[in-house]
């Protein structure tokens, strides 16, 4: 998140959010359907989109849930999830 100076508000504005806050820091969110989703910009959803996949097949291959456990470092309750899942 970028910190912007209040000073880039035309001075009406800038009187009138005063009104409500003055001398903090707000938020403003971006509009609706101009966010990203959770990872998307890192990788990090398409990165455990591609593991959970791997352990999809792992396991349809014969790997029980306590290996892939082993493998992927997580717990077996979270490998159950994945596997069990209808993704």
């Amino acid at each position: 998140m970028k910190y912007v100076n209040a000073n880039v508000l035309p001075e009406p504005l800038l009187k009138e959010v005063q009104k409500y806050i003055n001398g903090v820091m707000i938020y403003v969110p971006k509009p609706e359907g101009t966010r990203e989703g959770w990872g998307a910009r890192s990788g990090s959803r398409a990165y455990i989109t591609q593991r959970n996949e791997d352990i999809r097949r792992r396991f349809a291959q014969g790997a029980t849930v306590a290996q892939l456990a082993e493998r992927f470092y997580l717990s077996c309750g979270s490998i159950k999830r994945i596997v069990y899942s209808k993704k």
